[in-house]
């Protein structure tokens, strides 16, 4: 039985680390760090190619399940020509009172016109204008609870800072739900920064 155990260990140990390279190698989305603060970091996001759907759902794990599932059909194919698209990270929430939204960045090699029209005609793509946010990380697995807390804290250090947030506080996640180790989420915000 110990054997059995140390076995089934050591597989989960090399699994988990297969999926932390293997995340890792995925194209992210590219920003600058303008400015490192305690607690928090500013940063410039150039313009990007997002695929969207907007949704009605009310909490994280309603969004997350079924926005996930219908962007993922239409990177795997379900798109006019059939494309496969490579995934990236990070995977971007969009949590506000009149609707939520879900968005996959494109691969950097694409531009909005080389994109396949997905098939589900609730995915919008579209290109974001550049902006300066605010961002704040946390480990572990995301929820409603935790995306609130590090989004008031977040305001809390802008606050004290002076620095003006602009619109909804955003959630962005980098891990598959199988990676256990290494796990990294993100809070920004769009903030009033000049250079």
């Amino acid at each position: 039985m110990i054997i059995f155990l140390v076995i089934i260990g050591i597989v989960f140990i090399v699994f988990q680390s297969f999926m932390s390279i293997s995340t890792s190698s995925i194209e992210k989305q590219q920003y600058r760090v303008v400015k490192k603060e305690t607690g928090f970091e500013i940063r410039y996001y150039p313009s990007a190619t997002l695929a969207t759907i907007k949704s009605t759902a009310k909490s994280y794990r309603e969004l997350s399940s079924n926005g996930f599932r219908r962007i993922a059909g239409y990177i795997f194919g379900n798109n006019e020509s059939s494309s496969k698209i490579a995934m990236t990270s990070p995977v971007h929430m969009d949590f506000s009172k009149e609707n939520t939204s879900m968005s996959f960045v494109m691969p950097s090699k694409y531009d909005i016109h080389q994109l396949p029209k997905p098939y589900d005609a609730k995915i919008e793509i579209h290109q974001t204008a550049p902006e300066y946010v605010a961002a704040i990380e946390f480990g572990g697995y995301a929820n409603d609870n935790n995306i609130q807390k590090y989004s008031m804290l977040l305001s809390k250090y802008l606050q004290e800072k002076n620095i003006k947030a602009i619109g909804n506080f955003r959630y962005l996640g980098y891990n598959p739900p199988y990676q256990l180790i290494g796990r990294k989420n993100e809070i920004i915000v769009a903030i009033d920064w000049k250079e």
